[in-house]
């Protein structure tokens, strides 16, 4: 065992050595391998990924039809209508099919008739009473009619003939008492009668005279007063039952002919086929899931039941939004999709009054639009149809994808992929439709734009955010430099002047401005931040959301330097500046801001720009720097 123990360690001695130095050569290996990687990973850590994994489109040159796609319901223009002639509130008992195939003559519709059953037995009571009632009057009338005539030659001339015979006897009663007084005074003056005896034959005479005088009177009253008044009043009872009679008759008419009617209109409780074809409920109401002709259903005179379509002549109705409403008129040419098939058709009308807009509609304007559809088999009403008014063809024009345009204050703008990056074109844009825009000039034919560069460009990012930026920015140069051109005028007039030329109103106004300013930036912050992390490559933006939970709610103060302020891009010397800040730093140049004056700074970069050049995030970017 010794021995062996001994041999063992001569063994370890000798191998010592040489497994060390087998050590050394793959730690040297190893350490190699690790400074080749990061040499070659270095540059990737230090400038941020470029995405150059574009969606682009050909610049193209060909036809292009402008449309407007509308959706609609087929129906005829020519329908028979097939409405309610029965009067009043009326129940639907029985009613055919839908889309039914009817005869001639065939039962469609029943209406109930237990209410109109009661109003014929009420109606028919009263035109009985109202004959009887006519009838009446009129022997009333022929009455008045007699009365007249007997009075004039019956009553009147009776009456006449006993004043003539009373009138005969006072005559002969006064020729007797003029008689008997001579008699009397001629004995008078013999003495054979006495004074009071003449004086009483006088009286007898003179109350003959008054009799006679009377009945001449009474005679006279008959003929020119009585007579004309008898007969008036009769004729004025004759009148009056003449009105009463034709009253009566009216009324009697009337019942009779409500009766009629009422029998009339029982009959139209049953409706019948006015020929062959198909039969179909009517529209219902926009914003109602059932028809409204129904068994159970409340109809009123005059509603349309059902229609009778001819099917020979059907159309298309659409309602065209008005925002295009005025591109389109009668005589354009239209395509009409349905049931897989395509059929070229034409507008037929237009309306000039929108239809009504409800809930229903979302509150859509639409003008109604008929649309002409030549004879196809197989058109039945209420099949969806898609319809493209063709509102303007252009050949041979040059079109991108409506997509790669980017319309902003400044005009409109696409990018052009080239060699050395995209490329921004200002462009001229044309008529567009819902996929392609004519472009007049800015690209060539077969150029390859970029389609929504706002997701792949940086670029356009910064195009659509800088309009409002320096607009605004701008109008608060401006507005500062008049109100220092009041305070020196006012100044070099003789008032007093204040401190740095600027009076109290100013540093007020300028003052509620810059806390505006200082608002509007902070709002605009989380819109940048929402881009950066659009724009950041995958493995950065976990390192741009812990900035961003870091970053001070707080704008840095004027006091401190401008520089520290500034974003500053991963990998790049303070000293070196990207194109967009030279733009901004010779704009800065030329329009000086004043004090108490919010500047809006462009970003330079918005991908890395929170790293440091040791990759740590400590520091946040504010966008604005008052």
């Amino acid at each position: 065992m010794i021995e062996e123990l001994q041999v063992e360690d001569k063994r370890s001695d000798f191998a010592s050595p040489k497994s060390g130095w087998r050590s050394g050569i793959i730690f040297l290996l190893g350490l190699c391998l690790i400074a080749a990687a990061a040499g070659a990973l270095l540059p990737r850590a230090i400038e941020p990924e470029v995405n150059t994994d574009y969606l682009t489109s050909k610049v193209m040159r060909g036809n292009l039809a402008v449309t407007v796609t509308e959706q609609g319901t087929l129906e005829s223009s020519n329908n028979t209508e097939i409405k309610c002639k029965v009067r009043g509130q009326n129940t639907v008992i029985e009613v055919v099919e839908g889309g039914a195939q009817v005869e001639k003559g065939e039962v469609l519709l029943r209406l109930d008739t237990l209410q109109l059953d009661e109003s014929i037995a009420e109606r028919t009571k009263y035109a009985y009473w109202s004959l009887s009632a006519a009838y009446r009057s009129q022997a009333d009338v022929a009455r008045s009619e007699i009365a007249i005539e007997e009075y004039e030659k019956g009553r009147f001339k009776a009456q006449l003939m006993t004043l003539e015979k009373q009138l005969a006897v006072a005559k002969s009663t006064l020729t007797s008492a003029q008689n008997q007084l001579e008699h009397t005074q001629r004995m008078f003056a013999r003495g054979f009668r006495s004074e009071l005896q003449v004086e009483a034959q006088k009286f007898q005479v003179k109350q003959a005279t008054l009799e006679v005088d009377l009945k001449n009177t009474e005679i006279d009253v008959l003929n020119k007063y009585t007579k004309e008044e008898e007969v008036e009043t009769l004729r004025g009872n004759l009148k009056a039952t003449i009105a009463r009679h034709q009253a009566d008759h009216e009324r009697a008419y009337a019942d009779v002919h409500r009766r009629d009617r009422a029998l009339e209109e029982r009959k139209h409780c049953v409706i019948r086929a006015p020929r062959d074809g198909l039969v179909i409920y009517p529209s219902a109401a926009a914003w109602k899931n059932a028809p409204d002709i129904e068994e159970g259903a409340t109809v009123h005179k005059e509603q349309i039941l059902l229609l009778m379509p001819d099917l020979t002549q059907m159309q298309v109705k659409v309602g065209v939004h008005e925002s295009v409403v005025d591109r389109v008129h009668k005589g354009l040419k239209a395509i009409v999709t349905f049931a897989g098939r395509r059929v070229e058709a034409e507008v037929s009308s237009v309306a000039t009054v929108t239809s009504p807009a409800g809930w229903w509609t979302g509150n859509v304007v639409k003008y109604d639009t008929i649309i002409k559809l030549p004879y196809e088999k197989g058109l039945k009403p209420g099949m969806s149809a898609e319809v493209q008014i063709v509102m303007a063809t252009h050949s041979d024009v040059l079109m991108v994808p409506v997509a790669a345009v980017i319309e902003t204050m400044e005009g409109a703008f696409c990018w052009v992929k080239t060699e050395s990056g995209p490329e921004r074109r200002s462009v001229e844009t044309g008529d567009s439709n819902d996929v392609f825009i004519v472009i007049e000039n800015g690209v060539e034919e077969d150029e390859d734009v970029i389609l929504n560069p706002l997701a792949f460009v940086q670029e356009a990012q910064l195009e659509v955010l800088r309009p409002s930026d320096k607009t605004r920015m701008n109008e608060i140069r401006k507005k500062k430099k008049e109100e220092q051109a009041e305070a020196t005028q006012s100044q070099s007039s003789g008032d007093e002047p204040h401190e740095e030329g600027v009076t109290p109103e100013t540093k007020e106004t300028s003052g509620q401005q810059s806390k505006e300013e200082q608002e509007d930036s902070r709002q605009r912050l989380p819109a940048l931040d929402e881009l950066r992390r659009i724009l950041l490559p995958e493995h950065q933006r976990d390192e741009q959301v812990g900035d961003s939970e870091n970053r001070p709610s707080k704008a840095p103060s004027s006091d401190e330097d401008s520089s520290e302020s500034t974003p500053l891009k991963a990998g790049r010397p303070a000293g070196e500046q990207t194109d967009t800040e030279l733009k901004s730093s010779e704009t800065d140049d030329k329009i000086e801001p004043e004090a108490d004056t919010e500047v809006f700074e462009e970003p330079a970069t918005l991908a890395g720009e929170n790293a440091d050049d040791d990759g740590s995030s400590d520091e946040a970017t504010e966008s604005p720097a008052l």
